[in-house]
């Protein structure tokens, strides 16, 4: 294991107590909401068989279950803590979860219909080796949804975006988790992600096409939707 993700295995293993419940009050309950329109992007039918990438505890696998409870999901993430409470919350839906690397998937080919990604893409430090990856275990015709943090362009909504993720949400997470170093990573992280466009590119670097994307609650959050 590299030291990237060494690093974020031992954070999201000290934060995983308080993960879920820090996600939806330092969001006021619009992940969720998120979460859906990624699934609803997906088109899921019955049968099919989904992999939900930097699963943590399986919040979006779970939401593609609450909207068709006949697929079948696989979750992978590093964070051995986060995958156990994500056992503990499935109440015996078909979700799997399996402990690895985004960035070496241990599927075969063609191995799955559809895949999502949601705020777990931003902590890969090989993100387009992890598109290329999604994109061999998926069938022809397979979809990827990718639901992550943005920073907005305009103002005043910028400028207060800024002044909550840089002040507030480390302290509040940080107090609340009892890891304040997890919750000053975030918006370090959020910072240096990509552009809504560069990450676009991204994805069609790793083989995906038909590559659009949206912006959700005025460019908090962004949405991008890929095919194979």
């Amino acid at each position: 294991m590299n030291e990237q993700n060494a690093r974020m295995q031992a954070m999201f293993d000290g934060v995983a107590p308080r993960y879920d419940c820090l996600n939806h009050v330092l969001s006021a309950g619009i992940d969720r909401d998120w979460r859906r329109r990624a699934i609803a992007m997906l088109d899921l039918k019955a049968g099919e068989r989904v992999l939900d990438l930097c699963a943590g505890t399986g919040d979006l696998g779970f939401a593609a279950l609450d909207r068709e409870p006949r697929l079948s999901v696989v979750g992978i993430d590093l964070a051995r803590a986060m995958l156990a409470r994500g056992e503990r919350k499935k109440q015996n839906r078909p979700y799997t979860f399996l402990q690895g690397n985004a960035e070496e998937l241990p599927f075969p080919d063609a191995s799955f219909d559809a895949a999502a990604v949601g705020f777990g893409i931003r902590n890969v430090g090989e993100r387009v080796q992890a598109f290329r990856e999604v994109a061999r275990v998926l069938r022809s015709h397979g979809r990827l949804a990718v639901l992550e943090f943005t920073v907005p362009t305009r103002e005043p909504l910028r400028r207060l975006y800024l002044a909550y993720f840089r002040h507030v949400l480390p302290r509040l997470g940080g107090w609340v988790s009892g890891r304040p170093e997890a919750y000053r990573y975030l918006p370090e992280s959020v910072s240096t992600f990509p552009a809504p466009g560069a990450l676009a590119r991204e994805l069609e670097d790793a083989g995906f096409t038909r590559v659009r994307w949206q912006l959700l609650s005025g460019g908090i959050a962004a949405l991008h939707l890929a095919g194979r």
